[in-house]
């Protein structure tokens, strides 16, 4: 099922085969999600393959993610084939092109294949989803394509994990059972002895082996879009206050995970003007919906309590989409951004106008920020937009050629750059600037660098995956020993 770990599993995976000594590469054919990475070859994919990578020690490739869809509704998503957005369509459209598109997931997967010892393969949703079985290439469709063995992650946190996975396999068809080489249980919180029977029944009744019960692990890592626990943070009990807007449509939260980390600094999320309250900051994220979710701000009474506490200088930090509705208007004209021409007054905090186009950019680059309270903070960034925005006043940033990105306007900073606070510095600034603010001493909260606190979350992973499960077993469903 969604949810179910699957994506944290599959990187614990990479991370225990890569100490192993194997060269390991991850791979989802298909992806649906709004937290997107764009590669160092301007190609964009799904950040779960990228996190995986990480776990990996090599650098992400859209190799690993052939597919990306991004919701811009409930019913239809923007369709990114190899890097590439195709289109946007609705759910029957894709659907009845996707066969098209085998050819492209099994040239990725076999390109990866001859790189590396092993490709640790994760699979979308569930794999008894039999209304939309007929031309899988997810799931038990991806794993025949691959000839993999195949391991049923289930979740026991929610309950019912005996009925899913036994209901599970038994709507499998024959043949793809006999790839199925066993289950792993995820989320588990207590004593496993007490779950001993259940397994030896589960065992018998399905005739395959339990490799191992993986407990609920307190590692931090990202999650995936609005499953994600971390957006249901309504407090955080810290020196300072930073409100981060739950838009509708929001992508990439992702981008403010570093700032979790720092000592002094909780961040919790708001969804209206009673949660929002008065916070030291206010971060408006981005979102793949700009205009609707400025419309949806508007409506819901955050536009007012957002305009009132930055007219009593509240700063207010906008990324990408949340940048775009910092400003004067947005003129979707072309209608490629809503789905129809119209153009909306921003929130007229910065003195930006942003023109939408059907074209996206799409690149890794290098920047100092300008801005007065944090300037000199080093960023390696990445850009991941549609719309031109126009800017006056101040540059939040400038590029090594001298070029000027986002906008500032007194305690207003707007920015396009993704992954702008990873390197830790800007992580630094902001947090010293707003303990200045408050007369707080940040001389004793040491921040640790990302890439270490990435690393040791990582092999955090890899230990409790290692332990839980029977690796014995794992390498030998895969017709391989440890090295």
């Amino acid at each position: 099922m969604s949810n179910a770990g699957k994506s944290l599993v599959t990187a614990g995976l990479c991370r225990v085969f890569n100490q192993d000594g194997y060269k390991v590469a991850p791979f989802k054919s298909q992806n649906m999600a709004l937290n997107s990475f764009i590669t160092a070859e301007g190609a964009e994919m799904g950040r779960a393959q990228v996190v995986q990578a990480e776990a990996a020690n090599i650098e992400p490739s859209v190799l690993m993610n052939p597919i990306l869809l991004k919701p811009t509704s409930d019913s239809g998503s923007q369709v990114i084939v190899n890097g590439e957005a195709i289109g946007t369509m609705k759910a029957g459209e894709y659907y009845a092109m996707k066969h098209t598109l085998r050819p492209e997931v099994q040239k990725a997967f076999d390109t990866l294949a001859s790189k590396f010892d092993i490709v640790c393969i994760e699979g979308a949703g569930s794999p008894a989803e039999i209304n939309i079985k007929k031309d899988d290439f997810v799931n038990m469709g991806m794993a025949k394509m691959a000839k993999a063995p195949v391991l049923l992650v289930a979740d026991i946190d929610r309950g019912g994990v005996f009925a899913s996975i036994y209901g599970t396999l038994m709507l499998l068809e024959d043949d793809e059972r006999e790839m199925v080489k066993g289950v792993i249980i995820n989320k588990f919180r207590g004593d496993v002895g007490i779950l001993r029977p259940g397994l030896a029944m589960l065992e018998e009744k399905t005739h395959l082996p339990v490799f191992g019960v993986v407990p609920y692990l307190k590692v931090d890592i990202e999650d995936e879009d609005s499953l994600s626990d971390r957006l249901q943070v309504k407090n955080a009990v810290k020196p300072l206050d930073a409100a981060i807007v739950r838009l509708p449509h929001i992508s990439n939260f992702t981008d403010f995970m570093p700032l979790e980390q720092h000592p002094l600094l909780g961040v919790r999320y708001v969804a209206n003007a009673h949660e929002l309250g008065t916070p030291d900051l206010i971060l408006l994220p981005g979102t793949k919906n700009t205009v609707d979710d400025l419309l949806w701000l508007r409506q819901c009474g955050l536009e007012a309590a957002l305009l009132r506490l930055a007219g009593k200088g509240t700063p207010v930090l906008g990324v990408c989409g949340g940048y775009q509705m910092l400003g004067q208007t947005l003129d979707d004209s072309e209608g490629s951004e809503s789905g129809r021409p119209q153009t909306l007054r921003g929130l007229g905090l910065l003195p930006t106008r942003t023109v939408f186009s059907q074209r996206k950019r799409r690149a890794q680059v290098r920047a100092v920020v300008t801005a007065a309270p944090f300037a000199g903070a080093e960023l390696e960034a990445y850009e991941i937009h549609t719309g031109v925005t126009e800017a006056e006043g101040e540059p939040f940033a400038r590029y090594p050629d001298g070029g000027r990105e986002g906008c500032v306007q007194g305690n207003v900073f707007g920015t396009y750059l993704h992954g702008l606070f990873d390197t830790g510095a800007l992580t630094e600034a902001l947090a010293g600037w707003l303990c200045r603010r408050r007369g707080i001493d940040p001389s004793d909260a040491a921040l640790i660098p990302m890439e270490e606190y990435r690393r040791q979350q990582f092999d955090k992973l890899a230990d409790g995956v290692r332990a839980a499960l029977d690796m014995d077993a794992v390498y030998a469903a895969m017709g391989m020993e440890k090295h």
